[in-house]
C-alpha cells in the first residue's frame, strides 16, 4: 500500500478526568466510525459503548459515516450534564442576589 493510500487522523475524547487522544492511520475511503474503531477509544471508555455517538471534526458536527480526510481531528462529544438555559438562569440569580445584598 502506498503512502498516498493512507489517511492520518487523531481521535479525541474529553472527560472530566482529562483528554484521551490517539493518532490513527486508516486506508483511503475510511469513515469517522472507522477511525474511532481503529483508535480503541470504545475499549478505553466503557461509557461510550452501546450508545449513539455525537461526533465532530474540528468542532463541526459530523456523522459516523462521513468520509475521513487526512489530518482530521475526530472529536467525540459527551452529553450535556446541565441544560445551558438553566445554567444561565442560575448565574443570573446569583448575580441578582449579590447586587441586592
Amino acid at each position: 500500500m502506498s503512502a498516498a493510500a493512507i489517511l492520518h487522523a487523531t481521535v479525541v475524547y474529553a472527560t472530566p478526568a482529562g483528554i484521551w487522544q490517539c493518532a490513527v492511520s486508516v486506508p483511503l475511503g475510511a469513515t469517522l466510525a472507522d477511525a474511532i474503531a481503529a483508535s480503541g477509544v470504545l475499549d478505553a471508555h466503557a461509557e461510550l459503548q452501546g450508545r449513539a455517538l455525537d461526533l465532530g471534526v474540528f468542532s463541526r458536527l459530523r456523522r459516523g459515516d462521513d468520509l475521513l480526510h487526512d489530518g482530521d481531528r475526530v472529536e467525540i462529544y459527551r452529553p450535556l450534564t446541565v441544560d445551558p438555559k438553566e445554567a444561565r438562569r442560575v448565574r443570573a440569580e446569583v448575580r441578582r442576589r449579590r447586587r441586592g445584598s
